[in-house]
């Protein structure tokens, strides 16, 4: 590997300025910078992060702990939070945490606490406060993702009106019969997002006086298999089809319409269908949706840890709801009674 000095030597700066500008540590002009950048490119060095962080006190290293990877929201934040990190010049270690209580208990009390990371970022975890307790005690950034924990600033949208704002739009366009597809409530995610869910539907339902029972509430899994089997379930038979769905997620409405198809079901004509989150897939497929850009909020975590790290002052101790917008296609207009 090539010296710092042969860098120093090409840029025609010192040793100490070389150092500065490789390693944002120090004052150094831009075009300084640049020059000694290019100068390390040109011969390919590259700094030890080990010896760089005992100069500057830090890893370059953000911890990441998150239940999926392979779940299209979770993915999307994680998209965003690496690529963030790499724009900052920072690393990403993940830890995936599985439902085993002493793999969690692993993770948080050993490798969080003593391995060499500069902050946390904690993705659709809800913490205990013991485990809050433990990343206190690490007196570095710590950010969550998913919905409110104390002692942490966290943001996430607002799951309840999220569900009550799309329930709103089939109301207004004139369902009564409107039912909502949504997550088991006897297998919760962490911050409830199922039965939050479930509360802004029923929320917005009672509000225009319209009926709000268990009738009107089906479970399933979030997927579009599980959204696709339980229409075909719900949708065969006409005497009770609704007119409109409120999908728990986008994937639940792409299921849905997916299956509508099948049984000849014209979407949006005689069945109206709302998902939530933004999916990537929701264009394709003409879905109406509450978009929540998984992928600009894992940005946004990045972005208070930085402004911590940089010393810009501590994040507010408290949940921060991320802004949503509805987006309005194909699959939803008036029913054909109204």
């Amino acid at each position: 590997m090539s010296a710092l000095s042969d860098v120093a030597r090409i840029a025609q700066v010192s040793k100490a300025t070389a150092s500065r500008a490789l390693s944002g540590n120090g004052y150094v002009s831009a075009e300084t910078r640049d020059r000694v950048v290019a100068a390390a490119a040109t011969i390919g060095y590259v700094v030890s992060s080990n010896a760089s962080s005992l100069v500057t006190g830090r890893t370059r290293n953000v911890g990441v702990v998150i239940p999926h990877i392979n779940r299209w929201y979770f993915g999307d934040v994680l998209e965003g939070i690496e690529s963030a990190l790499i724009a900052a010049g920072y690393d990403l270690t993940l830890y995936r945490l599985s439902s085993d209580a002493a793999e969690r208990r692993r993770v948080f009390e050993y490798f969080l606490v003593r391995k060499r990371v500069d902050a946390v970022i904690a993705v659709g975890i809800e913490l205990t406060l013991h485990e809050v307790g433990l990343l206190g005690g690490l007196a570095k950034p710590i950010v969550g993702i998913g919905g409110p924990i104390q002692g942490i600033p966290t943001l996430s949208i607002d799951d309840v009106a999220a569900a009550a704002l799309v329930t709103e739009h089939l109301i207004s366009l004139g369902h009564t019969s409107i039912m909502h597809f949504g997550g088991d409530q006897q297998s919760e995610m962490d911050f409830r997002v199922h039965s939050q869910r479930l509360a802004g539907f029923r929320q917005a339902m009672d509000a225009a006086g319209l009926a709000s029972g268990d009738d009107t509430f089906r479970a399933t899994e979030l997927s579009m298999p599980g959204g696709y089997e339980l229409a075909l379930s719900v949708l065969a038979d006409p005497r009770t089809r609704p007119t409109a769905i409120v999908a728990g997620s986008d994937e639940v409405a792409i299921g849905t319409i997916v299956a509508a198809r099948q049984l000849g079901i014209h979407v949006p004509a005689q069945l109206s269908v709302v998902g939530i989150d933004g999916h990537e897939l929701a264009p394709m497929f003409g879905l109406t949706t509450l978009a929540q850009d998984p992928g600009a909020q894992g940005a946004s975590a990045v972005e208070q840890v930085m402004a911590e790290l940089d010393g810009e002052g501590a994040a507010v101790r408290a949940w921060t709801p991320y802004p949503v917008r509805l987006e309005v296609r194909s699959s939803t207009t008036a029913p054909l009674t109204a």
